[in-house]
């Protein structure tokens, strides 16, 4: 790690539905743990959940890595992005669709952020059970500044449909 930077917590969601999903995540948990300055602390179990958004589609395997990284969070974002491409991500403007992997940054230190390509926390983190379970198994009581804590936010959202397969 860089040892002149400040050293922050992140949160990446990890998804996937096409191309063997849950080796697409095993291979971006590897991926996330060679980012330069960035190290892969802890990982979830692997969740199966139903699509969201558009559902006529295969499920998905979703997954929340904890990192430490000296990158700044725009940095960071262009590496996920970057591991995304490796994977064989092509970003064709559909949302919700099916895809080999995403990777959000949720959470980069206590920071807010409006910028245009970066908001964080994401802004649909409290609405999504597959990002919330897996994110409570490594930390419920991890404030998401801003918006809540991760206990108190998967209380209010349906997550029959995101069960641990690993």
């Amino acid at each position: 790690m860089n040892e002149a930077r400040a050293v922050e917590r992140a949160y990446v969601a990890l998804g996937s539905n096409l191309d063997e999903p849950q080796r697409q995540i095993r291979l971006a948990f590897e991926a996330l743990g060679r980012i330069p300055d960035t190290r892969l602390l802890r990982r979830s179990r692997l969740y199966r959940s139903a699509p969201w958004g558009i559902t006529e589609q295969p499920a998905f395997v979703n997954a929340v890595a904890e990192l430490a990284t000296a990158l700044g969070p725009r940095e960071l974002l262009e590496a996920l992005l970057a591991i995304e491409r490796e994977q064989g991500r092509r970003r064709d403007g559909m949302r919700w669709g099916p895809r080999t992997l995403d990777l959000d940054l949720l959470i980069w230190g206590g920071m807010q952020s409006t910028q245009p390509g970066l908001e964080l926390p994401h802004p649909r983190i409290a609405d999504r059970a597959f990002v919330l379970v897996p994110l409570a198994e490594l930390d419920a009581d991890l404030v998401i500044p801003g918006v809540g804590i991760v206990r108190d936010l998967l209380a209010r959202v349906d997550a029959n449909e995101c069960v641990p397969i690993d």
